[in-house]
């Protein structure tokens, strides 16, 4: 009796570990492969990350925001940011104690903060009179009510690559001033990067931040 308890628990561990190394061959490495196979060859820009290419190298994805700074200066934190560029919205808060302020991938969430949290209050109201004073030239005066929820608040994720049309049409005099550039030629380039909603009716429309920059500074100019 005893040697058939064995032969049979030694019969179920071989049953279970052929199992297991044939479901390992089969989900663990061929069926990675064919996926892998497949996208490769149907939609290759999207399997490898929907990467974008400005002057023959890689500068980031369509997916991902970033940021347009200048270079960090000794002691300083935070970078300014380059206001010859279109700039994305705040990337999860606005301070020093926010989940991530400077697009980093490993540090993807929202703040959680409600909107009567006073952290929050101050970082949106921060933002908005830094988005007035940045964008306000010599001949055009950015006013409170034309500041965008976008313009000063993150998205969930904090990484979101996309503004509204509303917030791109705001930074076009700041952009026509930096770069020499007439504020219809600016205002005709954010309405050609300008995406409408997804099949007529689904989301908002939207900028695409970083194809919006390539595109200007591969603008002809004089």
């Amino acid at each position: 009796m005893a040697n058939n308890s064995v032969g049979n628990t030694g019969r179920v561990l071989w049953a279970g570990l052929r199992a297991l190394l044939v479901l390992t061959v089969v989900c663990g490495v061929l069926y990675p492969l064919a996926v892998t196979g497949i996208a490769q060859l149907a939609f290759p820009g999207k399997a490898n990350g929907s990467e974008i290419e400005s002057g023959g190298r890689v500068v980031g994805s369509e997916l991902i925001g970033q940021t347009y700074n200048l270079p960090l200066k000794d002691g300083e934190e935070t970078a300014a940011p380059d206001l010859k560029w279109f700039q994305p919205r705040p990337s999860n808060g606005l301070g020093t104690n926010s989940v991530n302020t400077r697009y980093q991938l490993i540090l993807s969430g929202a703040t959680n903060r409600s909107g009567d949290n006073e952290d929050l209050i101050t970082w949106v109201k921060d933002a908005k009179a830094a988005v007035i004073k940045d964008n306000s030239t010599a001949s055009y005066t950015v006013k409170p009510s034309d500041v965008p929820a976008d313009a000063v608040t993150s998205s969930g994720s904090g990484l979101d690559p996309h503004i509204s049309p509303a917030y791109a049409k705001l930074q076009v005099h700041r952009i026509a001033e930096k770069n020499h550039l007439t504020v219809a030629r600016v205002d005709e380039l954010v309405a050609d990067h300008t995406d409408g909603r997804v099949l007529g009716f689904i989301g908002e429309p939207r900028v695409n931040v970083l194809k919006l920059n390539i595109a200007l500074k591969e603008l002809p100019r004089g």
